[in-house]
């Protein structure tokens, strides 16, 4: 009889996150001069972190390395994203808790989990326990995590080490953030390569330009990987609020904006071919969604802060990119603007910014297409024969992604709803805060209403919801149907 094929193989899943562990422990590492250098007193539990991590993945690569040429499938690759990234998690919340700063595991856990995921929802900011007052290394690795979280670990696997095999894109299309079919270069590793190098070079000038504008080195590198990887954990307790610099805060207005860009545009515009930006669809949207909003909520700002018109500008002008993109910064307490502007802003927990980019959330290019295909359906009502396709940038949407798009969409709303219902049943926060912590978590943007709002925090949120609002934060990065998947029997059974 011939041999049954196995449905997962697992020396190949083991032998990737054993490469992921690796690659976690030295960049745990890279905390390590920040300790000695400030004398924070974490040095050890970083050596000790890094150490156990490290270890633990060349355990896996070595007792499984007869598998690292064998062939990623389907199922291998969805599961090393996910099981990868939860094992990434785990360990790095070593320091936190070796050190003794966040001592309870699940507030360990759901820290990393926002890092990593780029959400940044935290559980510091209360009296005696300020972000501001952690060890430089941790704040240093806490912003790595998202830094890492960003452009995926996986993509840096693919692109700094050939250890993937052919099966590489199973890998890339599980993890990459956002959907696009936009190719930078054929084969997926030299795509993967110019993505980081567009991502590294992005950091390294925003932080040189904090730099330039007063921020430290220390603060300037941590917010460059915060910005970049759209994920909004700051070393201040008031956020980019604490700077009081209009230049830093437009500066990091920039690079919100071109974070949430598609990575795919940047490539080409810095390669002079500009006209990809005005030909997309989703870009033009993007960038008149942030203008329109804007425009329309200075005057609601104006009205409810004790700044001039300047200043309501700067502060409408860089909430609404903060949410837009999921980076989930804060210039201000938006929650003293207003209800209609608190509203609009709980509506962009679900928006997020371009396909491709950073970013959390829905992805415009999605909302676009919901709103084209609505548009059509009058038109087909009239013409029940005709056949009238939805159309992005310029050229017809197959109907498989529409069913796609209605079926993320409703996997999308139906999470948010169950994990609402979760949430307000464990108790402990209001229906506003229980439905405002799910809707950014899954959406990845990190502040949330009420006591979870921009000058809040999740300490006081039951541990329980904390391990719901991790899972929903590392679907909402994975793009829902990643992590979704394997939760089903379909992914289980042999076809």
């Amino acid at each position: 009889m011939p041999k049954a094929k196995r449905l997962l193989n697992l020396r190949v899943i083991a032998h990737v996150i054993g490469t992921l562990l690796i690659i976690n422990g030295f960049l745990m590492a890279m905390s390590i001069p920040f300790s000695i250098y400030y004398d924070d007193g974490a040095t050890w539990s970083f050596v000790t972190s890094a150490l156990l991590t490290f270890c633990c993945g060349l355990g896996l690569r070595i007792a499984n390395k007869q598998s690292k040429d064998a062939e990623i499938k389907k199922r291998d690759g969805y599961l090393i994203v996910v099981l990868g990234w939860i094992s990434m998690v785990i360990f790095g919340s070593l320091p936190y808790i070796m050190s003794g700063e966040i001592s309870n595991i699940s507030n360990a856990f759901f820290e990393t989990m926002s890092g990593f995921t780029t959400t940044g929802a935290t559980i510091l900011g209360d009296k005696g326990h300020e972000i501001s007052t952690l060890p430089e290394s941790l704040l240093f690795w806490r912003s790595t995590t998202q830094w890492i979280g960003g452009m995926g670990i996986i993509v840096l696997t693919i692109a700094i080490l050939p250890l993937l095999g052919i099966g590489g894109m199973e890998l890339f299309v599980a993890e990459a953030p956002g959907p696009t079919k936009d190719k930078i270069h054929p084969r997926i590793k030299e795509t993967a390569k110019r993505l980081w190098v567009i991502y590294f070079g992005l950091t390294f000038l925003e932080m040189i330009l904090l730099m330039l504008s007063g921020m430290n080195f220390f603060d300037a590198i941590n917010h460059a990987f915060t910005t970049t990887s759209t994920g909004g954990f700051s070393t201040k307790d008031g956020s980019i609020a604490d700077f009081n610099s209009p230049l830093i805060e437009y500066i990091i207005i920039f690079f919100m904006f071109l974070a949430g860009t598609n990575f795919t545009l940047i490539y080409f515009g810095l390669k002079g071919k500009l006209k990809h930006f005005w030909k997309n669809d989703e870009f033009k949207w993007y960038l008149m969604s942030i203008i329109g909003l804007t425009i329309v909520l200075t005057p609601f700002v104006l009205n409810n802060s004790e700044g001039g018109i300047g200043q309501a500008f700067r502060e409408t002008l860089f909430q609404v990119i903060s949410m837009i993109t999921t980076t989930g910064y804060s210039s201000a307490d938006y929650m003293l603007w207003g209800g209609l502007v608190v509203f609009i802003f709980f509506l962009l927990l679900f928006s997020g910014a371009s396909a491709g980019s950073t970013s959390g959330g829905m992805k415009i290019v999605r909302i676009v297409l919901l709103i084209k295909n609505g548009l059509m359906e009058f038109k087909r009502r009239l013409h029940p024969n005709a056949v009238i396709p939805v159309h992005l940038n310029k050229e017809p949407v197959s109907n498989k992604i529409i069913y796609n798009l209605l079926a993320f969409t409703f996997l999308y709303l139906f999470i948010f709803t169950l994990g609402s219902i979760v949430i307000t049943a464990i108790g402990g926060v209001t229906f506003k805060e229980a439905i405002s912590a799910v809707a950014t978590s899954v959406g990845n943007v990190g502040p949330g209403l009420g006591s979870i709002g921009p000058t809040g925090n999740f300490s006081e949120i039951p541990d329980a919801s904390k391990w719901v609002l991790s899972l929903l934060m590392l679907m909402g990065r994975l793009e829902l149907f990643t992590v979704a998947l394997i939760f089903t029997p379909y992914f289980w059974k042999r076809n």
